[in-house]
């Protein structure tokens, strides 16, 4: 399936059990790293690559937050004009760090679907989100809600 087809999906061209490797990938650079990290979680192995050497890490990481951003990033890349945000997430893991010149791709397995009870317009597709770099290794795993529209007509 292609972006432009998963792009084009309503609420109601999600089944149970789907998986949908989402296309492309996001590069994490050591730039990034810092300049996320600077502004939104100012730790020394996220922003002082000579600290970061000597910490637990043995260099530099990604903070969390920057990976989700990431993942957030892939996820709005195949969703269009079906949705309607998130009412929230569960299972938030960060499972191994993220470093420089990891390259993340998505895996995305729909694990409900349920039409809205009170607004026949819409429904909500529970997601499990798998992040991981590219020697297959699952750096980060959510579980997600996404409001999305029914097909129209």
């Amino acid at each position: 399936m292609s972006a432009v087809e998963l792009r084009d999906r309503w609420f109601d061209d999600y089944t149970s059990g789907e998986v949908i490797d989402v296309p492309g990938d996001r590069l994490v650079t050591a730039e990034r790293i810092v300049e996320f990290a600077s502004e939104f979680d100012p730790q020394p192995f996220h922003t002082d690559p000579d600290a970061a050497a000597e910490s637990i890490y043995g260099g530099l990481i990604a903070s969390g937050w920057h990976t989700g951003s990431i993942m957030m990033s892939l996820i709005a890349s195949v969703l269009g004009p079906a949705s309607l945000g998130s009412p929230g997430c569960d299972s938030l893991r960060w499972t191994a760090p993220v470093r420089p010149g990891d390259r993340l791709s998505l895996r995305i397995t729909v694990l409900d679907v349920r039409p809205s009870a009170s607004k026949p317009d819409r429904g909500v597709v529970r997601f499990a989100n798998e992040l991981s770099n590219a020697d297959g290794r699952v750096v980060m795993t959510l579980e997600s809600a996404m409001l999305l529209r029914r097909r129209p007509g």
